[in-house]
């Protein structure tokens, strides 16, 4: 058999035409694997996005959390306050029926009542007006009307600390419009608010809430009869 080869082509041999294959096989795989390092650096990517934003989300949460709880001591604590001031209200009604159960009001500290003296203020009760914090000096602490109750057990509320309360005799009640007079405007009853020598007295009460950072202090006047 006769092999004829054209002049200027020379002849392709086998090992040739594998390597040149295999060549264009790398060619083709190549560029899919720099495709698949491409997508594992997005996938890093996408997965540091979503870690930052759950770790906000997380924050976010705990900050809500911690709102919610100081809203609640806040809440504790005024009706904690409020309660202490009806209380002492009760305390001075009550004892305006009885005889020889009257409050003895003077300057000495603990008492029960206090005489105000605008030129010669009692220490101790100007300090529990208005100092920040927690403040025991000459208050009363208020346990219910039977004074059985804590207010720091789990039952009743666990607030921090029991409330504390003041009350002041601020003088007579007179007539509005005459010089140097008192006027309490509530109505507080017929027998109370007629008598022949009511007094105005003003209560101060201090609270907490579940946690001993949050207190409140709030005042009213009352008026009632002196036995």
């Amino acid at each position: 058999m006769n092999t004829f080869i054209e002049a200027g082509m020379p002849e392709e041999k086998p090992m040739e035409r594998v390597s040149l294959l295999s060549s264009q096989r790398l060619r083709r795989l190549s560029p899919v694997r720099t495709q698949r390092g491409a997508v594992m650096i997005v996938a890093l990517i996408f997965l540091l996005l979503l870690t930052i934003l759950a770790v906000s989300a997380s924050g976010n949460s705990l900050l809500q959390e911690r709102m919610s709880g100081g809203l609640r001591n806040a809440q504790q604590a005024q009706m904690s306050a409020e309660t202490a001031l009806r209380g002492a209200e009760w305390k001075l009604w009550s004892s305006s029926y009885s005889a020889g159960s009257h409050l003895q009001c003077g300057a000495t500290v603990p008492s029960e009542c206090y005489t105000f003296d605008a030129d010669n203020p009692i220490g101790a009760v100007v300090k529990f007006r208005t100092q920040a914090g927690w403040v025991t000096e000459g208050a009363t602490t208020y346990k219910g009307s039977g004074s059985e109750m804590d207010y720091t057990s789990l039952a009743n509320g666990k607030l921090a600390k029991n409330p504390l309360y003041i009350i002041e005799d601020m003088g007579a009640e007179l007539p509005p419009g005459v010089s140097g007079g008192l006027h309490e405007s509530g109505s507080t009853g017929s027998d109370g608010a007629t008598s022949t020598a009511p007094h105005i007295y003003r209560i101060t009460a201090r609270a907490s809430g579940g946690s001993a950072n949050t207190v409140r202090v709030l005042e009213t006047t009352f008026s009632a009869k002196l036995n």
